[in-house]
């Protein structure tokens, strides 16, 4: 058992940051696939009605159907989270045990010889990335405006880890997790004399619920 478990250690913390990011890729494209081939299916079954009110029907069977897949794909998007989350954790035990953590290493501090962090086309663009990837059926809320300050980890090659969400709103601070970690660009790096460094962001966010 304990030998197992340290197989297990080790695969798990060895793995790198865009493989973790591919676990909410997968899963994305995994549910795209299967709204295409839906798509097509009733498309053809709407084509072929004559009668108006089938065919509104059909319509209707259609956003169901496709409400529920959303839903579906976020119960798949939450495992991903978690996953990650789990293999970050064992990443940051596995460094700390064998005394690789050096935490001089991670910059949040403003410097005029650093090249700060930045998403291609800049932080509006990132914003929008944000909203369209967030699943806003995925937060229960009893108030209109929630927040959340989000931090993470803008690694050497721009790709993010250690995604974390907190506010008052549990829901809320998990969608925005999954949302940051299915982003689908990377960010240019922080550079400091030359060299890219690891990068503490911190992005706040807001959400109006109707």
């Amino acid at each position: 058992m304990k030998l197992l478990f340290l197989s297990l250690f080790c695969l798990f913390s060895s793995l790198c940051p865009a493989q973790q990011k591919e676990e909410f890729k997968l899963v994305k494209n995994f549910y795209n696939q299967h709204r295409s081939m839906l798509s097509n299916e009733f498309k053809k079954k709407f084509d072929a009605e004559t009668d108006v009110f089938v065919k509104d029907a059909i319509k209707k069977d259609f956003l169901f159907f496709m409400k529920k897949m959303d839903s579906i794909e976020n119960v798949a998007l939450i495992a991903a989270l978690l996953k990650v989350k789990n293999l970050e954790d064992l990443s940051k035990l596995k460094n700390k045990t064998i005394k690789q953590e050096n935490p001089g290493e991670i910059s949040s501090i403003k410097n005029e010889a650093m090249d700060y962090p930045d998403y291609p086309g800049g932080m509006d663009i990132l914003r929008q990335e944000i909203a369209k990837t967030f699943y806003s059926e995925g937060v229960n809320s009893e108030i209109k405006t929630v927040k959340a300050s989000v931090s993470f980890i803008v690694e050497k090659d721009g790709s993010i880890t250690n995604v974390q969400a907190l506010g008052d709103n549990f829901t809320f601070n998990r969608q925005a997790e999954i949302a940051l970690y299915s982003i689908p660009e990377k960010f240019s790096p922080a550079v400091m004399n030359g060299n890219p460094i690891r990068y503490h962001f911190r992005l706040p966010l807001t959400m109006n619920i109707e």
